[in-house]
């Protein structure tokens, strides 16, 4: 898709509400949400955290090959098994493991994949030390990464709080300064930098906290780096390389963009405004799940995130990750207070 197609989607997207589609009342437990080929069942409150553990604040999701699912949360002092900032649970919600204490209140970002025959897990420790931490499935650590070692941070005062990574096509990795100066940073496969691009600003190429990024290979020929760029809502694309492609327009196709994910032609974006949203390979909108004026505006204006009595079933609070299973299911992690991952399933 070349630049001018690209802006010409992003029109389409703006021209007309596309909305969540109920297929059964609101008021029903596990509503289906959705239009026709995507739609799927609410099963909110997904996963069960065994005695002596708890939520605080959910943030970002993640399965590995055997369809495990890894959610990261900032931990809570509340109880000692509540402080380990990684949650693991087996296909259908079962509790395996815990880990990730030593970073409590920081946990953000995670990503999984395979190298050789071993998967790994690259965390993102927002407000904590390690900033970038490398583990194994368990949680064992093989790496960790403070601040870049580059011009743009060499002064001690300049904040360095980095949201999300993702991969590159040569083996490495993209990082996110999202919630400090508004970088980006490529890596290769060895951890080394090797490019700095972004920084702060509304312009092309600029950002405001580029909170999530994802590499888009749905055209194999021509992979870009999609970007979050969430205070200036909208998405921004790149070549691998950190070279601006071209942006939506503010506000229009994305409200508070929070993370990008594909799977096939489809491109999934978890909005923090209230709803999650499927594009096509075109970037054309397929439908926002749970999208709903009357709602946001109640949870914008209200700050409902800790008020679980209040939310309304197939309707999303903050979407802040969400990631496809092998079966094209959805896993939605919602900025909330007391938690929430909500299954939506495929129906």
């Amino acid at each position: 898709m070349n630049r001018r197609e690209f802006l010409a989607a992003a029109a389409t997207a703006s021209s007309g509400p596309i909305l969540l589609g109920m297929t059964r009342k609101a008021e029903e437990k596990n509503p289906v949400i959705g239009v026709e080929g995507h739609k799927y069942e609410c099963v909110h409150n997904w996963g069960e955290l065994p005695g002596g553990y708890e939520w605080q604040t959910t943030h970002n999701v993640a399965l590995d090959a055997a369809g495990n699912v890894y959610i990261t949360h900032q931990g809570s002092k509340a109880t000692k098994a509540s402080r380990d900032t990684v949650m693991v649970f087996d296909p259908k919600g079962k509790f395996i493991r815990s880990f990730g204490k030593e970073w409590i209140n920081g946990g953000h970002g995670i990503a999984i994949r395979k190298e050789g025959g071993e998967e790994f897990i690259y965390l993102s420790n927002t407000w904590e030390q390690p900033k970038l931490v490398k583990t194994n499935l368990k949680g064992e650590e093989v790496w960790r990464k403070g601040r870049p070692e580059c011009k743009e941070y060499e002064n001690p005062s300049t904040k360095y709080d980095p949201t999300n990574i993702c991969w590159l096509p040569d083996g490495g990795f993209n990082v996110g300064d999202g919630y400090g100066s508004h970088y980006m940073f490529n890596y290769d496969k060895d951890g080394k930098l090797q490019k700095v691009f972004g920084g702060a600003g509304t312009e092309p190429g600029k950002f405001k906290t580029p909170h999530g990024q994802w590499l888009d290979e749905r055209d194999p020929k021509n992979p870009v780096l999609v970007v979050c760029d969430r205070a200036n809502a909208r998405l921004q694309r790149f070549t691998p390389d950190g070279t601006a492609i071209d942006a939506t327009e503010g506000g229009k196709v994305v409200l508070f963009p929070a993370h990008a994910k594909t799977r096939g032609d489809v491109l999934l974006v978890p909005d923090l405004h209230a709803r999650v949203s499927l594009f096509d390979k075109e970037n054309k909108p397929i439908v926002h799940l749970g999208d709903d004026a009357a709602w946001r505006k109640k949870v914008l204006g209200e700050n409902i995130r800790a008020k679980p009595k209040e939310w309304l079933p197939g309707k999303f609070v903050h979407p802040h990750d969400a990631a496809f299973d092998a079966d094209g299911n959805i896993f939605v992690v919602e900025w909330v207070s007391t938690g929430r991952i909500t299954l939506l399933r495929k129906v």
